[in-house]
């Protein structure tokens, strides 16, 4: 999914802070996804208080949304670079295509994982067939020694276990006894929990690592603090285990969760990088590739960053890529 925000944040270097308490509840802001019927997403990450939770940079959270009445998911052509996309459904299905050839369809309970590396461009689009969308899309954050590799793109069924009385979808890393199978450039977690109303679950968890919790559906309480539909709550590390508790109605959450990156990154638009005049860079390289604007050259080094250049791997995208905002007129620079 891209960052369609027409003024992203101008000041996006960020790193993990030390913890403001042992949970941190985070409450989304609400994002159009563009056009006139715009779908809303709830964004949750990056926030003012949080940029990153391990690696974790970007949580999009939207739906249930009729796509007869917001338009579904219509979102052109569009680059990222340094980081994983990881496409989550519970319901409808998404297309996507992208500049390495890849065509696929994301399914609830299968995770759609794409490693953008030193660049690579995507397209995503609800299928005629689905009525009703509802899921989520993350970013990580590579870190430096893996941000420059080749993209790539898998698919894989989740690894479904039940704990106590949770039903569990684990899409990334090792959970529950659980492990994924997908591509992990650091140490991840990511699982879909279900609790009936009133229903607990207990997890061993890595005691270093931090985490999080997206409430899609319900109320959980967590180290004796109730946390709300639609928000995110962060755990610092130091907690070898984690309680999850229903209230009256039934839960569905995401967790996610990993050791700090312990990097400075700078993420703009829909670039993940380390320095202002690396995103100016990727931001001139998209321009003059895929749109072709005038006065725009690419920069030496990022020749065919993100456009398809075998047979076979064009977008098949109805309409022109999507042009990346105007830059800010300050230096990107650390968050205050």
């Amino acid at each position: 999914m891209s960052n369609l925000e027409r003024d992203p944040a101008e000041v996006t270097e960020c790193s993990n802070a030390e913890p403001l308490a042992d949970i941190q509840v985070l409450e989304p802001r609400e994002v159009p996804l563009g056009g006139p019927r715009a779908m809303t997403v709830r964004r949750t990450l990056p926030s003012k208080q949080r940029s990153l939770i391990g690696a974790w940079c970007f949580l999009d959270h939207y739906g249930p949304e009729t796509v007869a009445a917001t338009g579904g998911m219509r979102v052109p052509p569009h680059p990222h670079t340094g980081l994983q996309t990881v496409s989550w459904l519970f319901e409808g299905e998404i297309e996507h295509r992208d500049s390495v050839g890849s065509h696929a369809i994301v399914r609830p309970g299968e995770l759609n994982l794409m490693t953008a590396g030193r660049g690579i461009s995507h397209s995503e689009v609800s299928t005629p067939e689905t009525t009703l969308l509802h899921g989520a899309q993350l970013w990580v954050a590579l870190p430096e020694a893996e941000r420059h590799r080749l993209p790539s793109f898998e698919s894989h069924v989740s690894q479904k276990v039940e704990v106590g009385d949770a039903r569990i979808q684990v899409f990334m890393g090792r959970l529950a006894g659980v492990e994924a199978e997908a591509l992990m450039l650091t140490e991840l977690v990511a699982a879909q929990i279900d609790l009936p109303a009133g229903g607990t679950v207990e997890l061993d968890v890595t005691a270093s690592h931090e985490h999080g919790v997206l409430v899609d559906s319900g109320r959980v309480s967590i180290l004796n603090r109730v946390v709300e539909q639609h928000e995110l709550a962060y755990l610092a590390p130091g907690c070898p285990t984690l309680t999850l508790s229903a209230g009256d109605e039934p839960v569905r959450l995401l967790l996610i969760g990993g050791e700090p990156l312990g990097e400075k990154i700078l993420m703009w638009w829909n670039f993940v990088g380390r320095t202002h005049e690396e995103v100016v860079s990727y931001r001139a390289a998209w321009q003059a590739e895929a749109l072709g604007e005038p006065g725009t050259a690419t920069p030496a080094g990022l020749e065919d960053l993100f456009v398809p250049t075998l047979p076979g791997t064009e977008h098949f995208y109805e309409g022109g890529p999507l042009p990346a905002p105007a830059l800010p007129t300050v230096r990107l620079k650390p968050r205050p």
